[in-house]
């Protein structure tokens, strides 16, 4: 189950997105898989996207930096071309089994997505697995609130099933 909430947030024309998500699969499994590089690369990217991970030290104060590869066609959509974004950041904050904070920032062409972004993961007990609270404070004005929760239910639903399969064995 999916709960999304949406509202302005800590810095004037920035937006707050905020997720839940139950996954049936231990906090120690969802935890992992949030602090995998390879993990990342299969279920961040939003659909029409591939994910490269080039850093990736899941410490605090540890470094990360992503690229973002979309397939877009042409105006006369015969020749696909290749767009990149580049997401770098920190951890901030890493409890095990129970909270990963981020801070990221895009490096884009794109208007209005430039700025740092704070992203909290929440995990605790429920219902014989997981709840999985995510907080995105600081959306840049550039990402509407309605692709910004759809970027974040498609990920989050694709670390959900990974999580899942995993905890099946």
């Amino acid at each position: 189950m999916i709960d999304r909430r949406w509202s302005r947030g800590y810095r004037e024309g920035m937006a707050t997105t905020r997720i839940g998500t139950q996954i049936n699969a231990p906090r120690s499994t969802v935890y992992r898989l949030m602090l995998d590089a390879v993990a990342i690369a299969t279920w961040m990217p939003p659909p029409g996207a591939t994910a490269a991970v080039h850093r990736f030290e899941p410490k605090e104060g540890g470094s990360f930096s992503v690229t973002l590869s979309y397939d877009e066609p042409t105006e006369t959509g015969e020749t696909p071309v290749l767009h990149h974004e580049a997401l770098f950041g920190k951890f901030r904050t890493l409890v095990p089994n129970e909270q990963v904070v981020e801070v990221l920032e895009f490096v884009t062409e794109t208007p209005g997505m430039t700025g740092a972004q704070t992203v909290t993961f929440t995990l605790t007990d429920a219902d014989g697995g997981t709840h999985l609270d995510t907080v995105h404070e600081g959306v840049p004005e550039g990402l509407s609130s309605a692709l910004n929760e759809k970027t974040w239910h498609d990920a989050l639903t694709k670390l959900k099933a990974l999580a899942e399969r995993e905890s099946r064995g």
